[in-house]
């Protein structure tokens, strides 16, 4: 009898221990594994995306550049006839960002390839941009130290740190140390969270537009309601 019983259980269990860390529906079982790679190349189209040309206006540049608590200090600027001078270099600057975020792309490959995943099942069922929520948060920081180098070379080419010690100076004088002139790190987060939406466009558009999903993997994974799916 044992031995008649010992096979029969195995043979109850087995399907409990195959649908382990993976949903069914319509036919394919999404598991851990196939949930990271989709995750990956879901990332991988947006960092990839040509779509960053005019990300960087001049409000979004002067509001990095001129937190709120010393905002008041642009004024300075226009009473010392500087609005030329900022005009022209905000100009530059944005050119020099939208470079940036160009070289930047394998920063961002090379930090979406190496990312581990705690839970990329949940991730998947949830809804709007939670895969580019789960990288900005995994590295965002070190994605930010790896773009700074980029950023300050493209500074160095358009010869903006000069333009910048100019406009800054007048600026200090009445702000002193509130105001922060490390240009390429400030430029750097700019150019890091320009990335981060464009990433979060594409991967709203991959969820919901079929048409948006380029390989067979985003198709079987994102052409699927997962929430309603059997363990």
């Amino acid at each position: 009898m044992k031995k008649v019983f010992l096979p029969l259980l195995l043979v109850c269990l087995l399907p409990l221990t195959w649908s382990c860390g993976s949903s069914r529906l319509a036919g394919y079982s999404l598991n851990e594994r196939d949930a990271a790679a989709a995750i990956r190349q879901l990332l991988e189209l947006g960092a990839k995306d040509n779509g960053i040309t005019g990300a960087f206006s001049k409000d979004q540049i002067l509001s990095t550049l001129f937190p709120e608590p010393v905002k008041r200090a642009l004024n300075t600027l226009n009473t010392l006839g500087l609005t030329n001078e900022v005009d022209r270099f905000t100009t530059t600057l944005s050119s020099a960002a939208e470079q940036t975020a160009t070289a930047s792309i394998p920063v961002f490959i090379n930090s979406i390839n190496n990312m581990k995943f705690n839970d990329a099942m949940r991730i998947i069922r949830n809804s709007g941009t939670a895969a580019t929520d789960y990288l900005r948060v995994e590295t965002g920081d070190s994605v930010r130290r790896a773009v700074k180098p980029i950023m300050l070379n493209a500074l160095e080419q358009y010869k903006l740190n000069d333009q910048w010690n100019s406009i800054t100076k007048p600026v200090q004088a009445i702000v002193g140390n509130k105001l922060n002139v490390d240009l390429s790190q400030l430029m750097a987060g700019l150019v890091t969270e320009a990335m981060f939406r464009k990433i979060a466009e594409k991967e709203t558009l991959v969820r919901n537009d079929a048409n948006a999903r380029s390989t067979a993997l985003l198709q079987k994974v994102f052409s699927r309601n997962w929430n309603t799916a059997t363990p």
